[in-house]
Protein backbone atom coordinates (compact mmCIF):
# COMPACT_ATOMS: atom_id res chain seq x y z
CA UNK A 1 0.00 0.00 0.00
CA UNK A 2 2.86 2.36 0.80
CA UNK A 3 4.38 1.78 -2.63
CA UNK A 4 1.01 2.38 -4.29
CA UNK A 5 0.48 5.60 -2.31
CA UNK A 6 3.95 6.86 -3.24
CA UNK A 7 3.28 5.97 -6.88
CA UNK A 8 0.00 7.92 -6.83
CA UNK A 9 1.73 10.91 -5.20
CA UNK A 10 4.52 10.92 -7.79
CA UNK A 11 2.06 10.61 -10.67
CA UNK A 12 -0.03 13.48 -9.28
CA UNK A 13 3.05 15.69 -8.96
CA UNK A 14 4.15 14.83 -12.51
CA UNK A 15 0.63 15.47 -13.84
CA UNK A 16 0.38 18.83 -12.04
CA UNK A 17 3.78 19.99 -13.30
CA UNK A 18 3.02 18.83 -16.84
CA UNK A 19 -0.34 20.60 -16.83
CA UNK A 20 1.24 23.77 -15.43
CA UNK A 21 3.95 23.89 -18.08
CA UNK A 22 1.43 23.11 -20.81
CA UNK A 23 -0.63 26.10 -19.67
CA UNK A 24 2.43 28.35 -19.68
CA UNK A 25 3.29 27.18 -23.20
CA UNK A 26 -0.22 28.06 -24.37
CA UNK A 27 -0.08 31.46 -22.66
CA UNK A 28 3.25 32.17 -24.34
CA UNK A 29 1.53 31.92 -27.73
CA UNK A 30 -0.54 35.08 -27.18
CA UNK A 31 1.67 37.06 -24.79
CA UNK A 32 4.88 39.01 -25.35
CA UNK A 33 8.14 39.49 -23.48
CA UNK A 34 7.74 43.28 -23.28
CA UNK A 35 4.78 45.52 -22.39
CA UNK A 36 2.99 47.48 -25.08
CA UNK A 37 2.50 51.23 -24.93
CA UNK A 38 -0.88 52.12 -23.44
CA UNK A 39 -1.60 55.82 -23.65
CA UNK A 40 -2.11 57.81 -20.47
CA UNK A 41 -4.25 60.93 -20.83
CA UNK A 42 -2.27 64.15 -20.65
CA UNK A 43 -3.16 66.55 -17.83
CA UNK A 44 -1.72 69.54 -19.65
CA UNK A 45 -4.30 72.26 -20.33
CA UNK A 46 -7.00 70.14 -18.70
CA UNK A 47 -7.75 72.40 -15.74
CA UNK A 48 -11.35 73.06 -16.72
CA UNK A 49 -12.12 69.38 -17.37
CA UNK A 50 -10.34 68.33 -14.16
CA UNK A 51 -12.24 70.87 -12.05
CA UNK A 52 -15.56 69.78 -13.54
CA UNK A 53 -14.75 66.13 -12.93
CA UNK A 54 -13.60 66.83 -9.36
CA UNK A 55 -16.86 68.68 -8.61
CA UNK A 56 -19.00 65.82 -9.92
CA UNK A 57 -16.99 63.22 -8.02
CA UNK A 58 -17.25 65.21 -4.81
CA UNK A 59 -21.01 65.65 -5.24
CA UNK A 60 -21.35 61.89 -5.81
CA UNK A 61 -19.30 61.18 -2.70
CA UNK A 62 -21.43 63.52 -0.59
CA UNK A 63 -24.64 61.94 -1.88
CA UNK A 64 -23.32 58.50 -1.00
CA UNK A 65 -22.27 59.67 2.47
CA UNK A 66 -25.72 61.19 3.01
CA UNK A 67 -27.44 58.02 1.85
CA UNK A 68 -29.14 59.89 -1.01
CA UNK A 69 -30.07 58.66 -4.46
CA UNK A 70 -26.86 59.18 -6.44
CA UNK A 71 -25.95 58.77 -10.11
CA UNK A 72 -22.55 59.33 -11.69
CA UNK A 73 -22.17 58.96 -15.47
CA UNK A 74 -18.64 59.04 -16.91
CA UNK A 75 -17.53 59.12 -20.52
CA UNK A 76 -14.43 57.16 -21.62
CA UNK A 77 -12.49 60.45 -21.71
CA UNK A 78 -13.48 61.24 -18.12
CA UNK A 79 -12.56 57.75 -16.89
CA UNK A 80 -9.15 58.02 -18.56
CA UNK A 81 -8.68 61.49 -17.08
CA UNK A 82 -9.46 60.12 -13.60
CA UNK A 83 -6.89 57.35 -14.08
CA UNK A 84 -4.27 59.93 -15.05
CA UNK A 85 -5.10 62.44 -12.33
CA UNK A 86 -5.93 60.53 -9.16
CA UNK A 87 -3.29 58.77 -7.11
CA UNK A 88 -5.33 55.64 -6.18
CA UNK A 89 -5.47 54.76 -9.90
CA UNK A 90 -1.73 55.03 -10.49
CA UNK A 91 -1.40 51.25 -10.92
CA UNK A 92 -3.73 51.40 -13.93
CA UNK A 93 -1.62 53.98 -15.75
CA UNK A 94 0.11 52.44 -18.73
CA UNK A 95 -1.72 49.14 -18.28
CA UNK A 96 -5.36 49.99 -19.02
CA UNK A 97 -7.21 52.62 -21.03
CA UNK A 98 -10.89 52.90 -21.94
CA UNK A 99 -10.73 52.96 -25.73
CA UNK A 100 -14.46 53.17 -26.45
CA UNK A 101 -17.99 52.31 -25.41
CA UNK A 102 -19.70 49.86 -27.76
CA UNK A 103 -23.34 49.15 -27.01
CA UNK A 104 -23.43 47.87 -23.42
CA UNK A 105 -19.73 47.01 -23.28
CA UNK A 106 -16.43 48.75 -22.66
CA UNK A 107 -13.53 48.31 -25.08
CA UNK A 108 -10.28 48.49 -23.11
CA UNK A 109 -6.69 48.69 -24.32
CA UNK A 110 -4.53 46.64 -21.97
CA UNK A 111 -0.97 45.59 -21.20
CA UNK A 112 -1.27 43.20 -18.27
CA UNK A 113 1.81 41.54 -16.70
CA UNK A 114 1.50 37.77 -16.16
CA UNK A 115 3.84 35.31 -14.51
CA UNK A 116 5.82 33.35 -17.06
CA UNK A 117 7.16 29.81 -17.02
CA UNK A 118 8.86 28.87 -13.72
CA UNK A 119 12.66 28.63 -13.76
CA UNK A 120 15.54 28.43 -11.31
CA UNK A 121 16.26 31.78 -9.70
CA UNK A 122 19.27 33.71 -10.97
CA UNK A 123 21.85 35.37 -8.78
CA UNK A 124 20.30 38.25 -6.86
CA UNK A 125 16.72 36.93 -7.13
CA UNK A 126 14.83 35.84 -4.04
CA UNK A 127 14.03 32.20 -3.45
CA UNK A 128 15.11 29.34 -5.68
CA UNK A 129 12.21 29.44 -8.15
CA UNK A 130 11.45 32.54 -10.23
CA UNK A 131 9.87 33.45 -13.56
CA UNK A 132 10.12 36.10 -16.25
CA UNK A 133 7.07 38.28 -16.79
CA UNK A 134 4.97 37.89 -19.93
CA UNK A 135 2.66 40.66 -21.08
CA UNK A 136 -0.88 40.35 -22.38
CA UNK A 137 -0.96 43.22 -24.85
CA UNK A 138 -4.19 43.84 -26.69
CA UNK A 139 -7.83 44.70 -26.30
CA UNK A 140 -10.61 43.30 -24.18
CA UNK A 141 -14.36 43.78 -24.42
CA UNK A 142 -16.11 43.66 -21.07
CA UNK A 143 -19.33 44.46 -19.25
CA UNK A 144 -19.03 46.24 -15.88
CA UNK A 145 -20.88 44.48 -13.08
CA UNK A 146 -21.03 44.23 -9.30
CA UNK A 147 -19.64 41.51 -7.05
CA UNK A 148 -20.89 42.34 -3.56
CA UNK A 149 -18.87 45.46 -2.69
CA UNK A 150 -16.65 45.78 -5.74
CA UNK A 151 -16.86 46.63 -9.42
CA UNK A 152 -15.74 43.82 -11.72
CA UNK A 153 -15.46 43.28 -15.46
CA UNK A 154 -17.31 40.38 -17.03
CA UNK A 155 -15.23 39.60 -20.10
CA UNK A 156 -16.87 38.97 -23.46
CA UNK A 157 -13.83 38.65 -25.72
CA UNK A 158 -10.13 39.37 -25.63
CA UNK A 159 -7.63 40.03 -28.39
CA UNK A 160 -3.84 39.94 -28.26
CA UNK A 161 -1.76 41.21 -31.17
CA UNK A 162 -4.96 41.34 -33.20
CA UNK A 163 -5.79 37.65 -32.66
CA UNK A 164 -8.50 36.22 -30.38
CA UNK A 165 -7.34 34.85 -27.04
CA UNK A 166 -8.42 31.24 -26.33
CA UNK A 167 -11.84 31.06 -24.70
CA UNK A 168 -10.58 28.93 -21.80
CA UNK A 169 -8.17 31.68 -20.75
CA UNK A 170 -10.89 34.34 -21.05
CA UNK A 171 -13.24 32.26 -18.90
CA UNK A 172 -10.56 31.79 -16.22
CA UNK A 173 -9.87 35.52 -16.14
CA UNK A 174 -13.56 36.52 -16.01
CA UNK A 175 -14.80 38.17 -13.94
CA UNK A 176 -11.72 40.37 -13.76
CA UNK A 177 -11.58 41.89 -10.28
CA UNK A 178 -10.13 45.20 -11.35
CA UNK A 179 -11.15 47.08 -8.18
CA UNK A 180 -10.31 44.42 -5.58
CA UNK A 181 -7.24 46.50 -4.65
CA UNK A 182 -9.54 49.37 -3.60
CA UNK A 183 -11.65 47.46 -1.09
CA UNK A 184 -9.43 48.67 1.75
CA UNK A 185 -9.20 52.25 0.43
CA UNK A 186 -10.71 54.74 2.88
CA UNK A 187 -12.72 56.53 0.17
CA UNK A 188 -13.23 54.08 -2.70
CA UNK A 189 -14.02 51.06 -0.53
CA UNK A 190 -17.09 52.56 1.23
CA UNK A 191 -18.20 54.21 -2.02
CA UNK A 192 -18.25 50.91 -3.91
CA UNK A 193 -20.09 49.24 -1.03
CA UNK A 194 -23.02 51.64 -1.54
CA UNK A 195 -23.40 51.04 -5.29
CA UNK A 196 -26.67 49.43 -6.33
CA UNK A 197 -26.09 49.21 -10.07
CA UNK A 198 -23.51 49.79 -12.77
CA UNK A 199 -24.24 49.71 -16.47
CA UNK A 200 -23.54 51.34 -19.82
CA UNK A 201 -26.00 53.90 -21.16
CA UNK A 202 -25.74 56.53 -23.92
CA UNK A 203 -22.02 55.97 -24.32
CA UNK A 204 -21.28 56.42 -20.62
CA UNK A 205 -20.53 54.17 -17.66
CA UNK A 206 -23.26 54.85 -15.11
CA UNK A 207 -22.81 54.23 -11.37
CA UNK A 208 -26.05 54.26 -9.36
CA UNK A 209 -26.77 54.13 -5.65
CA UNK A 210 -30.31 53.68 -4.36
CA UNK A 211 -30.91 54.63 -0.69
CA UNK A 212 -31.46 51.62 1.57
CA UNK A 213 -31.04 49.36 -1.44
CA UNK A 214 -29.01 46.18 -1.33
CA UNK A 215 -26.14 45.64 -3.69
CA UNK A 216 -27.13 42.94 -6.18
CA UNK A 217 -24.59 40.19 -6.64
CA UNK A 218 -24.61 40.30 -10.44
CA UNK A 219 -21.47 38.13 -10.48
CA UNK A 220 -21.70 35.36 -7.92
CA UNK A 221 -18.80 34.10 -5.84
CA UNK A 222 -19.30 30.72 -7.49
CA UNK A 223 -18.48 32.31 -10.84
CA UNK A 224 -15.35 33.89 -9.39
CA UNK A 225 -14.13 30.52 -8.13
CA UNK A 226 -15.31 28.47 -11.12
CA UNK A 227 -11.86 28.18 -12.70
CA UNK A 228 -10.33 26.91 -9.47
CA UNK A 229 -13.16 24.44 -9.00
CA UNK A 230 -12.63 23.06 -12.50
CA UNK A 231 -8.94 22.54 -11.78
CA UNK A 232 -9.62 20.78 -8.46
CA UNK A 233 -12.27 18.63 -10.15
CA UNK A 234 -9.78 17.51 -12.78
CA UNK A 235 -7.14 16.79 -10.15
CA UNK A 236 -9.73 14.91 -8.08
CA UNK A 237 -10.72 12.74 -11.03
CA UNK A 238 -7.10 12.00 -11.85
CA UNK A 239 -6.36 11.21 -8.20
CA UNK A 240 -9.36 8.87 -8.10
CA UNK A 241 -8.26 7.06 -11.24
CA UNK A 242 -4.70 6.71 -9.98
CA UNK A 243 -5.90 5.46 -6.59
CA UNK A 244 -8.14 2.94 -8.34
CA UNK A 245 -5.20 1.73 -10.44
CA UNK A 246 -2.96 1.55 -7.38
CA UNK A 247 -5.61 -0.31 -5.40
CA UNK A 248 -6.16 -2.71 -8.27
CA UNK A 249 -2.43 -3.45 -8.47
CA UNK A 250 -2.22 -4.06 -4.73
CA UNK A 251 -5.34 -6.25 -4.80
CA UNK A 252 -3.99 -8.37 -7.66
CA UNK A 253 -0.64 -8.82 -5.96
CA UNK A 254 -2.27 -9.91 -2.72
CA UNK A 255 -4.58 -12.24 -4.58
CA UNK A 256 -1.65 -13.74 -6.48
CA UNK A 257 0.35 -14.10 -3.26
CA UNK A 258 -2.63 -15.72 -1.51
CA UNK A 259 -3.10 -18.09 -4.43
CA UNK A 260 0.54 -19.19 -4.26
CA UNK A 261 0.27 -19.86 -0.53
CA UNK A 262 -2.78 -22.03 -1.00
CA UNK A 263 -1.17 -24.22 -3.65
CA UNK A 264 0.15 -27.61 -2.43
CA UNK A 265 3.90 -28.05 -2.42
CA UNK A 266 5.12 -30.36 -5.19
Amino acid sequence: MLVAALLVMVLLIVFSITTLFRQFNEIAKFTQEKPAFVEVSSLENQEVALNRLAERLELFRQQLAGNEHAVLALTPEEMNLAIAAYEPFRDLRGTLRVAAVEGDTLRLAISFPLNGKPRLARKGERGWIASDLRYLNGMLVARPALLKHEVVLELDTMEASGLPVPRDFVNQMSPYRITERYLSDAVLGPAMAKLSQIDISAGKCVFTSVPSGTTPEVISKNQVASAGKRLFLILGIVAGVLLAIGGSVVFRRRRAKSWRYTQPNP
